[in-house]
């Protein structure tokens, strides 16, 4: 899987050392030609925690050092930590070792640039491009590597530094956290333990496999509900995935509220401190975010494609506040401009602590939809070469009627007066995501169904 989230794989099979070692080099051939002749600048890596990261990680600083690239190895952290060190170390780039959501048996690399932002689609597109071509530069002198240990203590007092800590402290919040044994363990741990909490921390040692599998999405995510009903006055559960850009929330009853609600409680609190803020979230994002808003003015959305790296766009080209993905990602530029689940939890704890009530109270007060998510196997439809003519067939099929919107940006979005729909094809795993929103929990279904049989497509994945 090669886009604009980087290049992902099973390992041993499409993602074996060779692979990540041509990938590194095809990013450093294209950050090499950004700089003068001759120059010499440092790349940051770190990795999530996987059993492969070790034998990647070592093939990609072959392969940036033989393009003549220092490279600073942070070891296991979570993908923001390496955006925020690109900052504080003046780094020229980054390269994070992570699969992010999907199974232990898939790794993959996400490239970031001096600014701690995913590349954007045109220099994603030239780094496959170079990729692909075999294109692999050696520079006269070989770059050195090193290690830095202090990434996750520098990461935590960035976000320290922005919250209210001594607010937060006082609370004395008992709080428990599911780090699925990924890159986030360790400063998640720390992060909450500075903000002066009582933490129940499940999965927390970093032992290469997963306790679970690792989305965090309600199904896989029974021990830590179990953990927040069985503990007793817990405020709020947290869950990371294995690299620590995603978080989904539990409430004080030990009830999934949802990937969507960490966005829209994020943006909330971030709103209620500075009276409004332009946001920037995804064609897949709930509407939840747009009703924030508008309790704010004149606060906008700009809806860009799926993909951290689109939102960062649409952040930076409208002086954003705030954005993120409804898959549970916010992010926060005052931290760093990749979704973060430590700014998350800060924030939803500082929000916690502003109302005095409970999180299940708060999040009752928000005007919720019913948001349906299903994933079908490209094979079921003949392969990506299928997509194009599906998208066709759902705008014909929708185009006819008059209460209609429809968005080409990614895939193809239909918007209606009751609900909308969003199909497209995956930029991490070879599926098509179909998601719908409505009012009703039968008319998303619908919603789902009526796009799904007019593309052709019906077989889960």
């Amino acid at each position: 899987m090669l886009s604009v989230s980087g290049a992902r794989g099973i390992v041993g099979q499409s993602m074996t050392a060779d692979v990540a070692r041509n990938f590194a080099a095809a990013f450093a051939g294209h950050i090499r030609s950004t700089l003068a002749q001759g120059s010499r600048a440092r790349i940051v890596i770190g990795r999530d925690g996987r059993w492969s990261g070790v034998q990647l990680a070592d093939a990609v600083c072959d392969g940036l050092c033989t393009a003549g690239f220092d490279v600073v190895d942070l070891g296991i952290v979570a993908t923001p930590t390496v955006g925020v060190m690109i900052e504080q170390l003046a780094a020229i780039g980054g390269v994070v070792l992570t699969a992010s959501h999907n199974p232990i048996q898939w790794n993959g690399l996400k490239t970031l640039n001096s600014q701690g932002l995913a590349l954007p689609p045109s220099q994603a597109n030239e780094v496959i491009a170079r990729f692909r071509a075999g294109t692999i530069e050696s520079a006269a002198t070989r770059g050195v590597r090193s290690a830095n240990a202090d990434a996750d203590q520098l990461h935590v007092d960035r976000v320290l530094s922005n919250v209210d800590v001594a607010l937060i402290r006082s609370k004395r919040f008992r709080v428990a956290l599911d780090s699925v044994n990924g890159g986030g363990s360790r400063s998640g741990r720390m992060l909450l333990d500075a903000l002066g909490c009582d933490v129940v921390h499940l999965n927390g040692e970093c032992t290469g496999t997963f306790a679970h599998t690792p989305e965090p999405i309600e199904a896989n995510l029974t021990q830590l509900c179990d953990a927040v009903r069985g503990a007793g006055k817990i405020a709020v559960g947290f869950a990371q995935d294995p690299d620590a850009d995603r978080l989904a929330l539990v409430d004080e009853c030990g009830r999934f509220i949802g990937e969507e609600f960490t966005l829209v409680l994020g943006v909330m609190r971030l709103l209620q401190r500075h009276g409004h803020g332009n946001l920037a979230t995804n064609l897949s994002t709930s509407r939840m975010i747009d009703d924030l808003a508008s309790r704010f003015p004149p606060s906008r959305v700009t809806r860009t494609a799926v993909g951290e790296a689109n939102v960062v766009v649409g952040l930076k080209s409208n002086d954003g506040l705030v954005g993120g993905e409804g898959n549970g990602g916010l992010i926060w530029p005052k931290i760093c401009w990749v979704r973060d689940s430590l700014s998350a939890m800060a924030l939803v704890l500082e929000l916690l602590s502003c109302e005095g009530r409970a999180l299940s109270a708060i999040v009752a007060d928000v005007p919720a939809y019913a948001m349906i998510k299903r994933k079908m196997d490209l094979a079921s439809i003949g392969g990506l070469s299928a997509v194009a003519p599906a998208l066709r067939k759902v705008r014909e099929w929708f185009e006819q009627r008059n209460d209609v919107r429809i968005d080409e940006t990614d895939g193809i979005r239909i918007d209606l007066t009751d609900g909308w729909v969003h199909v497209r094809a995956s930029n991490t795993e070879p599926i098509i995501r179909l998601i719908a929103e409505s009012n009703d929990r039968a008319r998303a279904e619908q919603l789902c169904d009526e796009c799904a049989r007019a593309a052709g497509i019906s077989n889960s994945a």
